[in-house]
């Protein structure tokens, strides 16, 4: 069954900042259905916006020119966490609440399961990221990883070193996977061929480290929670730099690269996005509109970063200029 709303886009410019040429054009905010909890949010090459509906188990389009709204549910129990594009374009989603992978069909709306091994138990699944070979990675906060092969259903989870944490995932450009530990205060870099997850420590003791992008260059940007920093670690010299959002107390919960390697990330504390540029370390504040806005993630595609604001109901795009 698929639910089809479309009485939550009027207007669908909520709000316009006009800020500067060079770093933006636009803010908007579209409204989606109330009570979902909007979590996790990904845009496809042609436009197409989704997310995840965390309160009632569903999978969410919005058509950003129409502002139509479809939700697909996912099954019984869901509570879906992150969803991502997957290489064979359709919507690829961590469902904690049925403790699975879940595909959905861009073109006909048909959900897929793969369920986590039994004997694994709930594992609290929370982000996901394709590796070169079609396989997707993914992670759990009770304290494990894991990855699914679709092409043969082969799935494997692994314990994670030091246990509770695992929330943040990444590609490299050169195929390399890298995960944040929430709980565990590190990343690490996953073998892809056995599983084994090799830990690489922040220079901050009890970071938080929340989640991770790579840059064009390999390099794996990480969001500090607790210290309110972004961070980044060249694997090619093992070396790490390390800057303080602006403000009094962020919170420094996502963060995503874009196509041009501006770093944009979400800062609980400023209720904002955020635009870092590493050339010259300046920070661009984008707070919202709206208090206890709480975007969980950014994702986009070339000139357009797209969070869920997961306490207003609504999601966020900012037009940039690059």
């Amino acid at each position: 069954m698929i639910r089809r709303l479309s009485g939550f886009a009027a207007p669908l410019v909520i709000a316009m900042v006009l800020v500067s040429p060079t770093l933006a054009q636009e803010v908007r905010y579209y409204a989606v259905p109330p009570g979902g909890r909007a979590h996790d949010v990904a845009v496809t090459p042609d436009g197409e916006v989704w997310w995840t509906v965390q309160r009632g188990g569903g999978h969410g389009v919005l058509d950003p020119d129409t502002g139509e709204t479809v939700i697909v549910p996912l099954g019984e129990g869901s509570a879906p966490h992150g969803v991502i594009v997957g290489p064979d374009g359709n919507a690829w989603i961590t469902d904690g609440g049925q403790n699975a992978i879940v595909r959905v069909d861009r073109a006909t709306r048909e959900v897929k399961v793969w369920p986590l091994p039994a004997d694994t138990g709930p594992v609290n699944l929370n982000t996901a990221t394709f590796d070169h070979r079609g396989r997707i990675w993914f992670t759990g906060q009770t304290g494990f990883y894991g990855r699914l092969d679709p092409a043969t259903d082969d799935m494997r989870v692994w314990a994670a070193p030091r246990g509770r944490g695992p929330y943040g995932i990444t590609t490299t450009p050169s195929g390399d996977v890298w995960y944040a530990s929430l709980a565990g205060n590190h990343i690490a870099k996953v073998d892809l061929d056995t599983g084994e997850a090799t830990i690489v420590e922040p220079p901050t003791p009890n970071q938080g480290a929340r989640r991770v992008w790579s840059d064009s260059h390999g390099r794996i940007w990480v969001s500090e929670w607790n210290s309110g920093n972004v961070s980044v670690h060249d694997p090619r010299d093992a070396s790490w730099r390390t800057w303080k959002l602006p403000g009094e107390a962020p919170k420094t919960y996502s963060v995503y690269v874009d196509e041009t390697d501006k770093v944009w990330l979400t800062d609980f504390g400023a209720n904002a996005i955020v635009r870092f540029d590493p050339a010259t370390e300046t920070f661009q504040s984008f707070p919202s509109d709206r208090p206890g806005a709480n975007v969980r993630q950014m994702l986009g595609r070339p000139g357009e970063v797209w969070g869920a604001e997961s306490g207003t109901d609504r999601l966020v795009v900012i037009r940039h200029g690059g």
